[in-house]
Formats: structure tokens, sequence, C-alpha cells
């Protein structure tokens, strides 16, 4: 609709998580950090937490996007299942592998012997569970069970956790002790948090889109922080309405008058903005266990070093410490 008036070569400000469209603030440079180290080590467990809307998909499709091809990665976004046998069928559809008409041992078989035969042919398993905060601590020790398989032939699967702060939540608590301390890494996602970076994610978004860089006034990026909070996801729909509005009457370029419409019509809309509806956990330290830079592969010297670094405990396993203390 406006695409053509603003001359756009697409949406600028689609929310489908699109891995070309990926801006990378100081948080998503290191939660990208901290998925790339993970999945080059083989890290047992790793978990990506982060509130609604903060670009945990996008940001996973991204790493999905560059991953070596020998990497054999399954992605499972439905997990809100009747019985971890249901749960099971979608890991199993999520790798291509026959489900139907299969009872819970039998779909564990068929998924035990795929990794099997896949870690002899040298190429690695990784699963990826999005939305994972909805398994709930039934599922998620089923899940810590059956990565028991790599105690017997090595390293067989990964897997990589991607969820709502409610999974934060979940895995702290005292009964997950034994599922903590299976995570070698984790990084919660926080929201943008200031309004030049709100200005640099708009303007990214733009340029990637082909507009013009002088389409938002510069008094609209402060505006558009303040009320979306610096979430990705409503700064996406306070933009993409403001050009709406825009092309409504015919103006070239979007001043501080018309996102404050915006937002004052999102106040009584169904989508109303608002802050995040979780802060960042106090645990929460990414300095103490992100990765700066990337070894190159085959870097033995480089690897090494990293991996000394890397042994410094990641929040959650110093939560589980600190719960086994108590």
């Amino acid at each position: 609709m406006y695409e053509s008036f603003y001359q756009f070569d697409r949406p600028p400000f689609s929310n489908i998580p699109d891995p070309d469209c990926l801006f990378m603030s100081p948080q998503h440079q290191r939660a990208l950090s901290v998925l790339r180290y993970a999945l080059m080590v083989r890290a047992g467990f790793c978990v990506v937490t982060g509130n609604v809307g903060a670009g945990k998909t996008t940001l996973v499709r991204s790493v999905l996007q560059n991953l070596d091809q020998q990497v054999e990665v399954g992605l499972v976004s439905n997990t809100q299942c009747d019985s971890f046998e249901e749960f099971l069928k979608w890991v199993l559809l999520a790798f291509d592998l026959e489900y139907r008409n299969k009872d819970k041992v039998e779909l564990y078989d068929t998924l035990v012997g795929y990794l099997i035969e896949r870690f002899e042919k040298g190429r690695p398993v990784t699963l990826i569970i999005d939305e994972a905060q909805h398994l709930g601590a039934e599922y998620l020790e089923q899940l810590r069970m059956l990565s028991n398989v790599n105690t017997e032939r090595g390293q067989i699967l990964q897997t990589i956790l991607v969820g709502q702060p409610e999974l934060w939540d979940l895995l702290r608590k005292p009964e997950m002790q034994q599922f903590a301390q299976r995570i070698s890494y984790d990084y919660f996602l926080s929201p943008l948090d200031s309004a030049e970076i709100t200005r640099d994610y708009i303007l990214h978004r733009i340029s990637e889109a082909g507009g013009n860089m002088d389409l938002f006034e510069p008094g609209t990026f402060d505006l558009i922080f303040k009320a979306t909070h610096g979430v990705p996801r409503l700064i996406n729909l306070v933009c993409d309405t403001a050009l709406v509005y825009g092309y409504g009457e015919e103006r070239r370029s979007i001043g501080s008058d018309l996102v404050e419409q915006v937002i004052k019509d999102k106040e009584r809309s169904l989508s109303p903005l608002g802050p995040p509806a979780a802060e960042t956990p106090e645990l929460v330290h990414p300095s103490e266990h992100v990765i700066e830079e990337l070894p190159v592969p085959g870097d033995a010297e480089a690897t090494s070093v990293l991996q000394k670094r890397a042994r410094k405990l990641s929040t959650i396993e110093r939560a589980a410490l600190r719960l086994k203390k108590q």
C-alpha cells in the first residue's frame, strides 16, 4: 500500500521473522555469539530467553541461515502438546522421520536410532525448540532424560531452548536443579535500551527496504522509544502504522505529531503499547559468559582460549548452585 508511495522495495516493518533484517544491537550480538559458540563446541543445552517481540525467533533463523551444512537441524515451534508422546512426534517431524502409528517407546527408539546413525556419519544433530516455556517442568524433565543418550556414545544430541521469561522462571525452580546443571550457555535478550539504538534500528529497517533515510524526522525516535520501551516488535508496529497514516495524508516524511497520534490511537486499540511483561533477570551478567569473537574453525589455539573463557559458570548454573546451597 504505502510501499510505492515511499519507494520501498519491500515492507520495512513487517513482524514476520526475517534474518536478512536482523539488527545487531549489542544485546543481539551477544546472544548471537552465545548461540554460535554453543553450536561450535556442541554444548548439550543452550537457553535463550527474552520478552515477547525481542527478536528471539529472528535471531535463531539467522543462526540457521549461516549454519554449517554438516549439522542436521530440527526446529520445533509447536510446544503446546497434550502429551510428551505428541511432542516427540513433532520432534521426529522436524527431522523428516516417520512418526505415524507409533507408541512412545517406538518414537523414542526411532529418534535415538537416527541420532546414532547421524553421529556415526559425522553429522551432528541439533534440536531447536522455540516457545519452550510451554513445555513445562514435566516435559523438560523428560527432555533431560532423553539427553542421557549422550553419555553412551558421545555428544550426539544438542538442544537449544528459546522462550519467554516464563522459561527462565521455570528453570530457576528447585525441582529443575538437575536440568539447570545441564545448561552450558544461556542469555536473556533484553529490549533496545536507548532512543539512539532505537533510531539505529529504525534506520536499519528502512535501509534494508531501500527507503529514504530521512523519512522519520529526528524528534520521532525518542517518542517511539518511550512508547515501545525498545521492544522491536512494538517499534515495528508504531512505525508501520505511522507510515499508513502518512500515506493517507500524503506526507513525505513522518513527524512527531503523526507518531504521537499513532501512540494515542494504540493506547485504546486491541494491541496497546506498554512495558515488557518482565524485566531482565537480576542474575544476568552477559559479559561473564558472552564470547566477543568466535575462533576460525580449525584454529586450535583460538579455540582453546575461548574454551577456557567459557568455563565461567553460566547464569543458570550459578542459580542452580545457589539453590543447591540453600
